[in-house]
């Protein structure tokens, strides 16, 4: 309804100019394009996670030293909510520095033996992205079956030629399927993109976070500078589960391609296994996505899961904040019950308009109890939640309405005392390169700033 509004404003001010602007951003998915989706998930669901998930009923959702109500909740809610199964047997190692991160991902990547499941919004043909490009196809030499998923509208410049070398080798690359650039000037779309980041190598290690594969996230652009994000390694069973997720992308993007499907059969070794579930470096982790073929919203609601419950705090980095009426009013809730609230945005704009609602609705929620900080060393890019002794999220959704309805997201939902104590640990050492944002602060910026972030923020449920 927000969105109707807003779009009804742009055709009444902006007739001619509007009705352009909704081809491009007002189109929704084709009823046969959200079919496609939901049918390719189903199937995987009774193919795969379906069983997974009655065998997990057999047992605690969680070990008994960790069964405390707070997160049992959050699990109950994501399992039944989004089928995320719960995994216990995860081994996870942080990442905050682009070189560090992409130096480690190209090694597992060229030492792939069976499989390497990729897929990002943005796959530039830069520097990074010859890299990584390289790193798959030695992989593939290597005998791996190496399948490629990107968006065409993030990975601007990058054309389908780019990855022919790799094809050659036996390698596949497919844009996702409501980004793909054959049928652009009939049905023109810039929203619905694929917005995940993940890689999955040999079945049981993989990568999600908010890094995408281009320079500047290793810190190699003049405007942004310093690219601080996070972006998580696991071992174990998860990545099972992100590469079902790969499986479900892949087999809606290559239905009326020549390119075969990703049959489950790949994956049928993965058994859910309790042993060693007790040791404190195991991850508990369940895999969340979402996107615009349902109206489950499932990280959306994991994230009001986590603020609803918070009992000390919620530390919260996004790059984007326009969040929708239940997130902004849960935390400031929270916030006005005790709960020490914290958001960190960035200092400057990567997309000037949406800079401008992210500074609206900052300002709101600091004249309601809320604190807002400015990262000021580079470009925060991070989309994390920490909180509590054992609750935390790392993945690609943004406190935004894109993220929340018009993007495909995947984030992961963790569950362990090292990791949260680590995240939040992160968090605090960022904080020594911040700005408290205060009333004072926003009252004295210029009438005209007011009224881009006033306007910007009327438009922001459809930009």
């Amino acid at each position: 309804m927000v969105a109707t509004w807003a779009w009804m404003l742009v055709l009444t001010i902006l007739p001619g100019i509007g009705f352009i602007l909704y081809l491009f951003f007002g189109r929704q998915l084709s009823q046969d394009e959200i079919f496609a989706i939901q049918k390719e998930q189903k199937e995987t669901r009774n193919h795969y996670l379906n069983q997974q998930k009655k065998m997990l009923q057999e047992y605690d959702l969680l070990p008994r030293k960790e069964r405390v109500p707070r997160v049992r909740m959050l699990t109950e809610l994501n399992l039944n909510n989004d089928d995320a199964i719960l995994t216990f047997a995860n081994h996870v190692k942080v990442y905050t520095d682009g070189p560090e991160l992409f130096d480690q991902m190209i090694e597992d990547i060229k030492n792939a033996k069976v499989a390497v499941s990729l897929e990002f919004y943005t796959f530039y043909a830069d520097k990074l992205g010859h890299r990584v490009l390289a790193a798959l196809e030695q992989a593939a030499k290597n005998g791996a079956k190496v399948r490629v998923i990107y968006d065409t509208s993030g990975s601007r410049g990058t054309k389908p030629a780019f990855f022919d070398h790799l094809r050659e080798l036996g390698g596949q690359a497919q844009p996702f399927i409501s980004t793909s650039k054959k049928h652009w000037f009939t049905t023109p779309r810039l929203n619905y993109h694929l917005h995940r980041k993940l890689v999955v190598i040999d079945h049981n290690t993989g990568y999600i976070g908010g890094f995408n594969i281009g320079d500047q996230y290793v810190n190699q652009s003049k405007k942004f500078g310093h690219w601080r994000d996070t972006h998580l390694r696991v071992e174990g069973q998860s990545p099972i589960l992100m590469e079902v997720r790969f499986a479900m992308d892949w087999n809606t993007s290559t239905r009326r391609t020549s390119l075969p499907k990703f049959e489950l059969d790949e994956l049928k070794n993965f058994i859910v296994d309790r042993k060693d579930f007790e040791s404190d470096n195991n991850v508990a982790m369940q895999i969340v996505a979402s996107g615009p073929d349902n109206q489950r919203y499932g990280i959306r609601r994991g994230y009001e899961g986590i603020i609803a419950s918070a009992k000390e705090y919620v530390y919260i980095q996004t790059p984007y904040l326009i969040p929708e009426d239940s997130i902004l009013e849960s935390l400031i809730i929270a916030a006005n019950s005790g709960v020490d609230v914290k958001i960190m945005i960035p200092c400057m704009p990567d997309h000037p308009f949406v800079y401008r609602a992210t500074e609206y609705y900052a300002k709101y929620l600091v004249a309601n109890g809320v604190k807002v900080y400015k990262y000021n060393d580079g470009f925060i890019h991070a989309k994390t939640m920490v909180s509590g002794s054992n609750i935390s999220s790392v993945g690609s959704a943004n406190q935004d309405f894109r993220s929340y309805t018009l993007n495909f997201e995947v984030n992961s939902f963790n569950y362990n005392p090292l990791l949260t104590k680590e995240l939040k640990e992160i968090f605090e050492k960022d904080l020594e390169k911040c700005t408290l944002l205060t009333n004072e602060y926003f009252a004295k910026q210029s009438s005209w700033l007011k009224f881009k972030q006033y306007f910007s923020r009327l438009l922001s449920p459809i930009f």
